[in-house]
């Protein structure tokens, strides 16, 4: 993406505007019109509908002004150097991330309030719901008053930056202030930059085009930097930094020996050095500017063997032009950009691909910690390791070579025994047959198989001897009957299963003998594993007299309940049944005060709620008397209750329906 990409974002609205944008569109793209005489359900979806509209509305403005800033992190890396260096990168994503979670805020306020509306009972409640709604979405937005003024000031100054292209062909101009950049520039391009004779006239980055072999070159003007640490540069300074760390150029440091700049030559010289590494990888030319003042033959010779230095230096050209008289101006063009077109050649034939890992390749080297020499050691069976060639006949075999031999690709079969591990190798091939002598082999896997088949037959014989197997049939009269008996005995089965299969439903499947365990049985577990059994033996004695207690307690009433059947019987009183006991319901019989005997319904509630909270049945009763007494003039004239939502007909039909008449219409 280049800076001409950055340049197609919408103006963002002020916290102000924004609000108004929203809630007019509200108002003009949903209903406006509701009455308190509506269904309850239609006043509902009425303010709904605004909330959820006035929300999305939001939505859409946030997520356009979201998608349309970059994120850095996208960016090509001198886009997102340059715009931290103009805007400060944590200021950016602070504002980014504000109206992000301006629109969360806003997405849960119009949940919230769209699921208080379904509960909303009149049109009063519903339209305070809608207002503090769009009140609470309103106050958010407000909030990011900030945050959307930088933005806005943002996109302005993104719209005056160059159109620079971080992939073309890149001539990139430094050097100090005022040593005749601009003016290089004004004469080999289009670009018309102010050029004055102070320092820091141009104070950002100038894009000028120029076409060389047919193809679009651009130059880039940089301001001029000074010679100081990076932590010290001004944002000025810092745009020429940027632009050299990050774009693939041919560089062309300007110098001017007359020192007409304000700079003696060391100083600039000094700056060479210092910004050297920025240089890595890229064509590098030196341009020694103002020759119409003075040529590098004219300097001292101290000041002249510095700049030889740097003309020494590998990979450097150096090139004398005086953009006054325009001498050796084209000369310059054609070299730097010639120079630059080798390099993408060399680049492309190379490949690309270090250039992305050669900054996280590290090469460390070891510090000796005494005088002892440690030769590198690299073992003989590597030294000695041929390079496979296909042509040698003493070379590896592979698996393609054995493939090419046994028929190639679709006719070749892998030996999937090759890798069997048996004790002896010579057993991978042998077949192994699945019916052997008219047997299958897998029965004679058991070496045993033929002494357990004749025990088996052993216990048959003595079975059938012994009459196992023996049952005498039961005698029917006729065969209906015994299909009847069979039909019965078969129902039984099935609904027995059935009950059995829905108790056992949601129990855990356990075999039944898995919770069965005898005390003397744990006593000894519990010994072998080192602890004391005491403590559970002596429970066990305990709860074994309770139960017994209980058996014999039961077995009391029992035989109490027989006894006062059989004078039931006898004298025809003292039975009494509790109301509701059913046929196959759990009944218990206990004996009453009076010596009755009371069956009573085990499933039956033990409380009556009707009687809860007061003193007996008859203060019960005399409650619901009064609820029925107090509910009665309501009833009387059929009035609605608080739970009724229905509303009525207010006003008759005939003065609705059907065309209007002439006369007044007051009656309506």
């Amino acid at each position: 993406m280049s800076t001409s990409g950055l340049k197609a974002i919408a103006p963002v609205p002020t916290a102000a505007d924004f609000l108004d944008i929203v809630l007019s569109k509200t108002q003009r793209k949903t209903p406006t019109v509701i009455h308190k005489n509506f269904k309850i359900s239609r006043i509902r979806n009425f303010y709904m509908r605004k909330v959820k509209f006035t929300q999305d509305s939001f939505e859409e403005k946030l997520a356009a002004i979201l998608n349309e800033f970059p994120m850095l992190d996208d960016l090509h890396p001198f886009l997102s150097s340059l715009m931290n260096v103009l805007y400060d990168k944590n200021h950016y994503k602070l504002a980014l991330g504000q109206l992000r979670t301006a629109r969360h805020l806003i997405d849960h306020v119009a949940k919230d309030y769209v699921r208080l509306l379904k509960f909303g009972d009149s049109l009063y409640r519903c339209k305070q719901l809608k207002k503090a709604a769009l009140g609470r979405m309103a106050t958010i937005m407000r909030r990011q008053k900030d945050p959307l003024a930088y933005l806005e000031q943002v996109r302005q100054h993104i719209s005056r930056l160059p159109a620079i292209d971080p992939n073309t062909r890149t001539l990139l101009i430094c050097g100090y202030p005022n040593v005749g950049k601009s003016s290089f520039i004004n004469k080999v391009t289009r670009a018309d930059v102010d050029v004055q004779p102070y320092a820091f006239t141009t104070k950002s980055l100038f894009v000028g085009h120029l076409d060389y072999k047919y193809l679009r070159w651009q130059v880039i003007d940089t301001p001029g930097i000074l010679d100081h640490p990076l932590e010290e540069m001004n944002t000025i300074e810092m745009q020429s930094i940027t632009a050299l760390a990050h774009l693939k150029s041919c560089v062309l440091y300007f110098m001017d020996l007359s020192e007409q700049c304000g700079y003696s030559v060391e100083a600039q010289c000094k700056l060479f050095h210092s910004i050297k590494p920025l240089f890595a990888n890229k064509p590098t030319l030196l341009v020694i500017n103002k020759i119409d003042v003075m040529r590098l033959e004219d300097v001292q010779p101290d000041s002249r063997a510095m700049v030889q230095e740097i003309i020494d230096t590998e990979g450097v050209q150096c090139v004398q032009v005086s953009c006054y008289s325009e001498e050796g101006v084209m000369e310059l063009k054609n070299k730097a950009c010639d120079a630059l077109l080798a390099h993408r050649v060399d680049t492309k034939l190379k490949g690309s691909k270090i250039n992305s890992v050669i900054n996280r390749i590290h090469v460390a080297q070891p510090k000796p910690r005494d005088e002892v020499v440690r030769a590198p050691f690299i073992p003989d069976a590597v030294k000695e390791k041929k390079k496979y060639d296909k042509n040698d006949p003493d070379r590896r075999k592979l698996a393609r070579d054995i493939e090419e031999e046994e028929g190639g690709a679709g006719v070749f079969n892998i030996n999937l025994r090759k890798d069997y591990l048996l004790a002896n190798p010579e057993w991978k091939d042998d077949i192994i047959p699945e019916v052997m002598d008219g047997k299958n082999v897998a029965d004679f896997i058991d070496p045993d198989i033929a002494e357990k088949l004749d025990a088996l037959e052993r216990e048959e014989e003595r079975l059938q001897a012994e009459g196992f197997y023996d049952s005498e049939e039961d005698m029917f009269d006729s065969d209906d009957e015994r299909e009847a008996q069979e039909a019965s005995v078969a129902l039984a089965h099935k609904m027995q299963s059935q009950s059995l299969k829905k108790s056992k439903k949601h129990q855990a499947r356990l075999p039944r003998t898995a919770g069965l365990r005898t005390i003397s049985e744990l006593t000894t577990e519990l010994t072998k594993a080192g602890y004391d059994p005491s403590r559970i033996q002596e429970r066990a004695t305990m709860l074994a007299k309770i139960q017994g207690a209980k058996r014999k307690r039961d077995e009391d009433a029992e035989m109490d309940v027989d006894e006062a059947e059989g004078s039931g019987e006898e004298a025809g009183e003292g039975w009494m049944d509790v109301d509701g006991e059913e046929e196959g319901k759990p009944t218990k019989r206990v004996k009453g005060n009076s010596g009755t005997v009371v069956a009573v319904n085990r499933r039956a509630p033990k409380t009556d709620r009707m009687v809860a909270g007061m003193r007996d049945e008859a203060q019960a009763s005399r409650a619901v008397k009064l609820r029925n007494l107090g509910q009665r003039p309501r009833n009387m004239l059929a009035r609605a209750g608080e739970g009724d939502r229905h509303i009525k007909t207010k006003m008759p039909k005939h003065l609705f329906a059907g065309k209007r008449k002439a006369g007044k219409t007051q009656r309506r």
